[in-house]
């Protein structure tokens, strides 16, 4: 199977038919030849002289007319669709770089010279066949209507047409073995170079540090308002025949929650199809009024102390420092339940402090280890060059964060 691969492999008659591509595309080339060698004979004389003149001047032409982007797209498809994608991955355009055009104007000339050879044995060995498959028995060969080959009659000439058929089968080889040669220098040639592996792993690495802040965004804005939501649905499933005013509260919150939820998931998704919703403005510490009320609703005592002036904090701080508070009554509320949350804000000149604190509750041992909230909290505060920490102290889960800004930064 091995020795008759290449016949029955598809891959030869893929490759044979790029070859054939490239002796097509060689064809203006050809006649462009045929048009320059009889003009310059006169002025250089020989023969060999106007060949070798024509000859540099079709390469030229050839490497010019390799430049224009719709040629690098053709060969791209060809090299994509006849040598089973070498190079998955590349994009075939407008040339990003000079080493980029060379390396594609390589491969565009052996792609035409090589099916220009091939092209042209593969009608000539087929042709030579069929004239000779009637030599053993009519003694003779006709290329033309005069002057036939004379042949002896019988087994004496049976080599010929044998010879000839042969000759096609190993023309077949012949296409698969130059076909993985140009496979291999089309994955040279074509693939993405060391400057655009590095090019493309950044932007990869951009992309995926936005589908981080993008996680934490969510987290924080949506699992903050799950929280309010969920507790706030069991109090109004508690005291909906005994407290309806209360009910009607606890309801109010609910709607107020899933509205503010979908604002936020609104903006995330904005961001994900970089529609104008992701230019609106997000929460920032001027919002935070709202954000305790939302937990007062919820059911949980908060004591809000704001020192400073928030107004003057950086929004980038800002926002990042509403998502931590966020974040801090959102876990207050799920694993310590309806405690007094007691959070300070101060704005300094150069400093911008947060603290908040709360009771533990039955579930908070088991907060030790830090869930994703308290990553993506020191995530945040990490990339504002800030400083965070978290855990129990005294019967309290404190979380105190500092973030320079101003002239420190």
């Amino acid at each position: 199977m091995r020795l008759f691969g290449p016949l029955v492999d598809r891959a030869t008659y893929r490759r044979w038919v790029f070859f054939i591509l490239g002796g097509a595309l060689s064809v203006p080339y050809i006649l462009f030849a045929a048009i320059v060698v009889p003009s310059v004979l006169p002025l250089v004389v020989t023969v060999e002289r106007g060949l070798v003149i024509a000859l540099v001047t079709v390469v030229l032409v050839m490497v010019a007319s390799s430049f224009i982007p719709a040629v690098r797209v053709l060969e791209g498809a060809a090299v994509r669709e006849l040598l089973d994608d070498p190079v998955p991955g590349v994009t075939f355009g407008p040339a990003s770089s000079w080493p980029v055009r060379l390396r594609s104007t390589a491969m565009f000339l052996l792609h035409v010279s090589t099916g220009c050879v091939v092209s042209l044995v593969s009608l000539l060995v087929p042709v030579a066949f069929g004239f000779t498959v009637a030599a053993p028995f009519t003694g003779r060969i006709t290329l033309s209507t005069e002057d036939p080959i004379e042949v002896p009659k019988g087994w004496a000439s049976a080599w010929i047409p044998l010879a000839c058929l042969l000759g096609v089968v190993a023309l077949a080889y012949v296409v698969w073995g130059a076909g993985a040669v140009l496979t291999r220098c089309a994955k040279s040639l074509l693939g993405v170079s060391a400057a655009e592996r590095i090019a493309q792993l950044e932007k990869r690495t951009e992309q995926l540090a936005e589908r981080n802040r993008l996680a934490r965004e969510l987290h924080d804005s949506v699992g903050h308002a799950l929280s309010v939501v969920t507790i706030q649905a069991g109090a109004a499933r508690r005291t909906l025949r005994s407290d309806p005013e209360f009910t009607e509260q606890a309801l109010t919150a609910i709607e107020d929650s899933a509205r503010a939820a979908l604002d936020d998931l609104d903006h995330v998704l904005g961001l994900l199809r970089d529609e104008a919703s992701s230019r609106t403005p997000q929460s920032g510490l001027a919002e935070l009024p709202a954000l305790v009320e939302a937990t007062r609703l919820a059911g949980a005592e908060v004591a809000a102390e704001v020192r400073g002036e928030p107004s003057s904090v950086p929004p980038v701080v800002s926002r990042e420092a509403y998502r931590i508070l966020q974040e801090c009554l959102t876990n207050a509320l799920r694993h310590a339940g309806k405690v007094p949350v007691t959070v300070l804000v101060d704005a300094g000149t150069e400093l911008l402090r947060l603290r908040v604190s709360n009771p533990l509750g039955a579930a908070s041992p088991s907060r030790d280890g830090g869930g994703r909230g308290l990553r993506g909290m020191t995530e945040r505060v990490e990339v504002l060059g800030g400083t965070i920490t978290a855990g129990r102290a005294d019967g309290f889960w404190k979380v105190e964060v500092a973030v320079p800004w101003g002239k420190r930064r």
